[in-house]
């Protein structure tokens, strides 16, 4: 590109080396989560939420399991002060939750917090300003300690207010834009905020670090979170929180990173909603975890009525290859990735292992909500044999021999690649039922029967044009005369019949299944099924499926 030369790393590294991270293999354990949808969320949405529509969200977010939620920013408009003032007076805060408020480090903008936080049980007041080179050189132009007099400032008068309001409060300060600011220098005025707070075991602060804008590859974010870290004055009483973007598309490595490197809590939203490119996605994140077997300790159980309730609200979408979410992440549509996954799940519930490790899915999309009927394998032109059998299989209980899925999955595929389109499961099973199933053209089989005392001598009823008439046979076994009839009173002719029948166990369990091959005199094999309250004449009718294949077959050759 012609411009590159026109940027360059905006970034800090650290003054000394923090890779103490490198050495830790996954997160062990769930961090404090706090959801700022209602706020970083809701003030990027093109038509923000509501009095309403922010109530529910905020019992949703309740139901998943968040016990930090950022509300809003209180002292910005009349709709964040009502909404706050109607969850105190109304008493919707339930009492394990703790709810978070954002201000500027500007007195005027502090006092109005506080004021609409009377009432409240308990809640987290964010103290911000920005520090980086940039915000101080172009927006603010003001020096180092102007900067660092505005943080201790603002932290002076939150204590103040707090002493002169009813409530608890616990202080969390972010220096905005952390990213572009020099580390050292970040250091320097979180430990000055700190300083004035002073806080113990039994009143703790948060440091919240974000990376407001992205501009590094995550291991920088990680390194600038372990400095951090191993530097900020009575550490063992501060909660080093983590509040990733997402410019760079590395928002949830950015927060795994930094995890691993220190941080106790993570700030993000549902579906990564936020600002620009967004923020970290908490739904991913705390997935990512579930699929280590580590509990992320919210619920997200049923996936797809979250983000039914989360796309109403936000008049957003969820990307159909979002991680987890989306629709068709569970999705195979490749032959090879079909029978992988239909044989991993065959093997599962053979083997009955204790850990989840089906090819292909990285969790078990029952455990969010999702199905195995309608999520793991979908059918067009791209799928294969095991896939279209796995369907069959499982949302209709008909378990295919391996050839004739070979058989059918060529037949499907190219109805869907003619179609242009996917194929439903209930569009395959039609197709099935069709082409395989209890077929009664050219010859309908009417009934047989067999002489007395002789199993090997049969009289078959069939009919042919509207026309009924009856043909008798003799064999080694039932089925056998019933072919034999078929071959010598027709002029067929076909070879090694093969035969595999099992109980329709889905559906109506009192019908058998019958599958029949045989293989015409140029080596062609042609299928047929039969379905039936009798397995004996579910198999005739199998074999009398295979034998009209047969016959369409030369009538078009």
């Amino acid at each position: 590109m012609n411009n590159v030369n026109k940027y360059s790393r905006g970034y800090f590294m650290p003054p000394e080396t923090s890779l103490n991270w490198t050495q830790k293999e996954y997160i062990t354990e769930a961090p404090i989560w706090c959801s700022v949808d209602l706020r970083d969320g809701n003030q990027a949405l093109i038509v923000p939420m509501n009095l309403e529509e922010k109530l529910e969200y905020f019992k949703l977010l309740v139901a998943v399991g968040f016990k930090e939620i950022e509300v809003g920013f209180p002292a910005a408009s009349e709709t964040e002060f009502a909404f706050l003032r109607t969850l105190i007076e109304q008493d919707l805060i339930p009492d394990d939750v703790t709810i978070q408020v954002l201000t500027q480090s500007r007195e005027h903008i502090i006092r109005k917090t506080f004021e609409s936080l009377k009432g409240t049980k308990k809640a987290v007041v964010h103290l911000y300003n920005s520090t980086s080179l940039a915000q101080r050189e172009q927006v603010f132009r003001k020096s180092k300690q102007e900067i660092i007099d505005i943080a201790v400032n603002g932290a002076k008068l939150l204590k103040q207010c707090a002493e002169e309001t009813e409530g608890n409060f616990q202080f969390q300060y972010s220096p905005e834009s952390f990213t572009g600011t020099e580390i050292d220098f970040a250091l320097e005025v979180c430990n000055s905020v700190i300083d004035v707070w002073q806080p113990t075991a039994e009143n703790p602060i948060i440091i919240n670090l974000p990376s407001t804008v992205q501009m590094s590859m995550p291991h920088v974010y990680a390194s600038q979170i372990e400095y951090m870290s191993g530097h900020l004055h009575r550490r063992e009483h501060v909660i080093v929180s983590v509040h990733p973007h997402n410019d760079r598309g590395t928002g949830i490595a950015d927060a795994e990173l930094g995890m691993l490197a220190g941080a106790q809590r993570v700030e993000g939203t549902l579906f990564g909603n936020g600002e620009r490119t967004g923020n970290v996605d908490i739904v991913t994140l705390a997935l990512n975890m579930y699929s280590h077997g580590v509990d992320p300790k919210l619920n997200f159980h049923n996936v797809p009525d979250l983000i039914a309730v989360y796309e109403r609200l936000t008049k957003m979408r969820v990307s159909e290859r979002h991680p987890y979410a989306g629709e068709l992440v569970f999705t195979a549509f490749s032959g090879s990735h079909q029978d992988a996954i239909a044989k991993g799940m065959k093997w599962r519930e053979d083997e009955q292992p204790k850990h989840w490790s089906v090819p292909y899915l990285p969790i078990d999309p029952l455990d969010i909500g999702r199905t195995y009927e309608g999520d793991i394998i979908r059918i067009n032109s791209q799928s294969g044999k095991g896939g279209i059998g796995y369907v069959l299989q499982l949302k209709y209980g008909l378990d295919l021999p391996a050839k004739m899925r070979e058989n059918f999955g060529y037949f499907v595929k190219n109805v869907s690649d003619q179609k242009q389109k996917e194929l439903l499961p209930d569009e395959i099973h039609d197709i099935f039922m069709q082409e395989y199933v209890n077929i009664k053209s050219p010859v309908e089989f009417v009934k047989y029967r067999f002489a007395d005392n002789d199993d090997y001598q049969t009289t078959v009823t069939i009919r042919i044009d509207g026309e009924t008439k009856e043909i008798a046979g003799t064999g080694d076994g039932r089925l056998d005369a019933i072919s034999n009839a078929l071959q010598s009173e027709l002029g067929v002719a076909y070879s090694d019949l093969n035969y595999k029948e099992h109980a329709l166990e889905l559906g109506s369990k009192s019908q058998a299944v019958s599958y029949i091959s045989i293989t015409a005199p140029g080596g062609t094999v042609h299928w047929g099924c039969g379905i039936d309250v009798d397995i004996m004449t579910s198999s005739v009718k199998a074999l009398f499926s295979a034998v009209n294949q047969l016959s369409r077959h030369t009538v078009n050759a």
